[in-house]
């Protein structure tokens, strides 16, 4: 996704806008709520006068809790109240009471954010950024045939300013809503090159985001790298993996690394084409204990190519299923770092002022591993070099000396 920070050489391209909201989390028990009105008349010698009026109102209802402080409000609350973000307020926080950091409410423009993130497209300038120890937002590279490479936008540039707006020093998050908006719209940017300063005029598109990128490495060895699990990333996949061949793969690499996850269904196509016929892809138990057990259907379209999947604390959900999947299976060697550790799933359902979030399964592996909170411990651990001086990929590395 553009403008998101990308660890290690890799593109993230979901990010997500925390907000927090206080609410009252006394919603379980019957409650007594004692209200007080003040208000404070100034007295000929300079001292203030209390008067307080108590009301006692048993509260044994959420609607009556909303009620009662909807009247409160109203008749006491200096500012203006605006009730539709009010009642927004109340959703989210209600459903945040659950604790649970995946089940959440979704806004109708979160929702639509997530829902153009997930169709692998979003609007915007078209590049990935970063921001470095001094606080200035750099373009780590372009999107290919986004409107920011169109404009003359390289790896390396110095975002200064957008729309006369400083960005340095300030929230990555911050500075990627300055830069993104509606689509048409334009966004003045002042770019730092070297030692050079310009400014370029950028319409914000629709950019398609790619969900899967590919090379061929030395030995004849087949690099995939997933970026996320989106619509249709399986089809894209397979016409990487067929190019490769064409080119003579002897064998394959697939990068799972900070890949967040995304779509289950894009998963298990993805293990169906990978392991034989008719073995067991993951394990889900639902809210009454009940498992669903998920199975390949048809006959495997990788078959006679060893393969290595590259993980690290950052591949998560899909990534999860997916490594969980070829290791139990064992189909693959996994390299890296144990895996983030979600092993939770959502389902989307959405109302009239949006959708609500809500985690109904929990899967496991093949073998009936826990994900959750435990992640995918790989078979071969190596910890990625961070250094700054370090240029090396020492797991991408460790994955072509298997494959050799």
């Amino acid at each position: 996704m553009e403008e998101s920070n990308m660890d290690f050489e890799k593109k993230n391209n979901i990010y997500k806008t925390v907000m927090t909201i206080l609410i009252t989390a006394m919603l379980t028990f019957l409650i007594t709520a004692i209200c007080y009105s003040n208000y404070y008349t100034n007295t000929g010698s300079g001292l203030s006068k209390v008067l307080s009026k108590q009301i006692t109102v048993d509260l044994d209802d959420f609607e009556d809790k909303i009620k009662l402080v909807k009247i409160y409000l109203e008749k006491y609350y200096l500012g203006e109240i605006n009730n539709s973000d009010m009642l927004e307020g109340a959703i989210k926080g209600y459903v945040e009471g659950l604790g649970d950091p995946y089940t959440e409410y979704l806004t109708a423009d979160e929702y639509d954010e997530l829902m153009t993130s997930i169709n692998g497209n979003f609007v915007g300038i078209g590049v990935y950024m970063t921001q470095n120890k001094e606080g200035q937002i750099c373009v780590l590279a372009p999107i290919d045939g986004s409107p920011a490479e169109k404009a003359g936008i390289e790896s390396g540039d110095i975002i200064l300013y957008a729309n006369d707006e400083d960005l340095t020093g300030m929230e990555i998050d911050l500075a990627v809503s300055k830069i993104k908006g509606e689509e048409g719209t334009t966004v003045e940017l002042e770019i730092l090159r070297g030692a050079k300063t310009f400014k370029v005029t950028v319409e914000r598109k629709t950019v398609e985001i790619p969900d899967v990128e590919s090379e061929m490495l030395e030995g004849n060895i087949g690099y995939i790298n997933l970026l996320t699990f989106d619509e249709e990333c399986t089809i894209e996949f397979l016409d990487h993996y067929n190019k490769l061949k064409e080119q003579g793969m002897k064998s394959l690499i697939i990068d799972v690394r900070d890949n967040g996850g995304g779509l289950v269904s894009e998963v298990l196509t993805l293990a169906d084409i990978i392991l034989p016929k008719d073995q067991t892809i993951m394990r889900c138990i639902d809210k009454e204990k009940e498992e669903t057990i998920y199975k390949s259907k048809i006959k495997p379209l990788i078959t006679d190519i060893e393969i290595v999947v590259l993980i690290n604390e950052y591949s998560a959900s899909a990534s999860e299923i997916l490594a969980g999947a070829l290791q139990d299976n064992k189909a693959a060697t996994i390299v890296g770092t144990t895996t983030y550790g979600k092993g939770v799933m959502q389902e989307l359902k959405p109302i009239s002022t949006g959708a609500l979030k809500i985690t109904i399964e929990e899967f496991r592996t093949p073998n009936g591993n826990i994900i959750n909170e435990k992640g995918i411990s790989p078979d071969i651990e190596v910890e990625e070099d961070l250094s700054e001086e370090s240029t090396e990929d020492v797991q991408l590395q460790k994955a072509i000396e298997i494959l050799k």
